[in-house]
């Protein structure tokens, strides 16, 4: 058996609780430290019934994602090494039972509090619910915890969205989050949206609000408890592990990758001179898993909470516009299955322009089809689904039209003080020769396998049917052009100009 690193040392017989272990980042956690951290005693996991199936049911079908395959094939008997209690961060002591709770305070070493509602557009009560008062039950439990060596609390990089430079600290807010998590409980749902949009000023929405309360929960804490806040940018697919591309939802950058290569997204409201703001998974992964080991071993415990900006290298930042290029390019390479239209969406930041885009290009159509298929008599769902789509769209703009800028040494420093067994395992290297379009290829290749499960074999089909697409979408818009002249030029009276002229 190889002799263990540094990291592999700290956790072996480590017992470690994690909250939203069934998200995507979730996931990732589970599967990494189980594969890389396999000497650690158990993991505990809180997992809620879903569409009536049961936590030990809902935990058997997670093993049997693709993410798990390399542990499947290498390793299957750490599997046993995970433990799910029916758990919820929205009811009080998670929704533990009286033996389960104890079971899990007398056990318990390390807490990764990664639980949220991630819906920017939700409503204030369900995201102070979820993301503050659920931060304040996961800290009340981890107290009971007799043998804690860090609770490691997720939160996000843009949770302190009025700072021109959002530095690796808590900053202070003028609301209480004590106050707020009272407010929820006794306001109605009707008043409580009235006040909101004022109430969270300046943030643009009730996920970045929630979080920095609960940041400055967490930080209350740090006296009498191990707390660290780490906070990750926007996540996307793996670069390397545990499989290239590798993703489960349609948050981010994946959702607008899938939804304008599938032609339904046509007018998107970017400023391409910002840069990228996001991380891969496995690097953030790498990050949160390295922090406990690094608190631990500091001889000196730092007078203020830790707190790390997971966001990539200033370096490895491309600018929007480049990405957009790489990936109009590379769409053309790895076309989506059948879609909608061809995939050729307006960049803008001209608002006027992209709300008469979004008219004529998302809803006139949206209305069109659903016409078609009540005539038909199908279900209509395209209207529904604009819906969602333009709620997204309106809660993006506010991250792809502004600049961001972030401070991350601490997270930089993980890297520099690991050693040479660890950086191999634990890989946040930002220097490597791994460029961004081979980055794009892999979450494109991922989008399609993970999400749309679409085959990479399909691809000369894909190829055919997008030339086709290509073709169609060309010929209605030279048709559009030319009747808009025409009907310009009747109107003016150029054209009766040129009829008289000709007689």
């Amino acid at each position: 058996m190889p002799e263990l690193t540094p990291v592999q040392e700290y956790y072996k017989g480590k017992t470690i609780f994690i909250t939203g272990a069934s998200g995507f980042m979730g996931k990732v956690l589970v599967e990494k430290l189980l594969y890389s951290c396999s000497a650690l005693k158990e993991i505990i996991i809180i997992v809620r019934p879903k569409r009536g199936k049961s936590p030990e049911v809902r935990l058997e079908e997670m093993f049997k994602l693709p993410i798990f395959q390399r542990i499947r094939e290498e390793k299957p008997e750490v599997l046993k090494k995970v433990t799910s209690f029916n758990g919820d961060v929205t009811y009080e002591n998670l929704g533990l039972s009286g033996e389960n709770l104890k079971y899990v305070t007398d056990n318990t070493n390390i807490v990764f509090h990664m639980a949220a509602t991630l819906k920017l557009e939700g409503n204030l009560k369900d995201a102070i619910d979820m993301n503050t008062t659920g931060t304040r039950r996961a800290l009340d439990i981890s107290k009971q915890m007799k043998g804690l060596e860090a609770f490691v609390h997720v939160s996000t990089a843009f949770c302190n969205c009025d700072q021109e430079v959002m530095h690796e600290k808590v900053y202070e807010y003028p609301h209480k989050p004590e106050d707020l998590m009272r407010m929820v409980e006794w306001m109605d749902l009707k008043t409580l949206e009235s006040i909101t949009p004022e109430l969270m000023k300046p943030h643009p929405n009730t996920y970045t609000y929630s979080k920095r309360l609960a940041e400055i929960l967490v930080r209350d804490h740090y006296e009498t408890m191990p707390v660290i806040i780490a906070r990750p940018s926007i996540v996307s697919p793996a670069a390397f592990e545990p499989q290239k591309g590798w993703v489960d939802n349609l948050n981010g950058p994946t959702g607008l990758m899938i939804g304008v290569g599938k032609g339904v997204i046509r007018s998107v409201l970017v400023d391409e001179k910002n840069r990228s703001e996001v991380i891969p998974v496995d690097y953030a992964i790498n990050g949160l898993i390295v922090i406990p080991y690094q608190f631990y071993k500091s001889q000196k415990r730092p007078a203020d909470v830790p707190v790390y900006n997971i966001t990539n290298a200033d370096h490895r930042k491309t600018k929007m516009g480049d990405v957009i290029t790489m990936c109009k390019r590379l769409g053309r390479e790895y076309p989506l299955n059948v879609g909608l239209w061809y995939p050729d969406a307006v960049i803008t930041t001209n608002k006027i322009y992209h709300a008469f885009n979004v008219l004529m290009f998302h809803w006139v159509p949206a209305y069109f089809l659903d016409f078609l298929l009540l005539i038909f008599g199908q279900k209509r769902f395209m209207v529904r689904v604009q819906n969602k789509i333009s709620t997204g769209l309106d809660v993006l703009q506010f991250f792809t039209l502004h600049p961001w800028s972030f401070a991350s040494d601490n997270f930089a420093s993980l890297w520099r003080n690991l050693t040479t067994e660890d950086k191999a395992i634990f890989n946040m290297d930002m220097h490597s020769d791994y460029s961004e379009e081979e980055y794009l290829i892999g979450c494109i290749k991922g989008g399609r396998e993970y999400i749309l499960k679409e085959k990479l074999e399909d691809l000369p089909k894909a190829r055919f049917h997008q030339k086709i697409m290509y073709g169609i979408d060309r010929f209605f818009k030279i048709v559009f052009v030319g009747l808009f002249v025409y009907y310009l030029l009747k109107w003016t009276g150029v054209l009766a100009l040129f009829s008289g002229n000709a007689q």
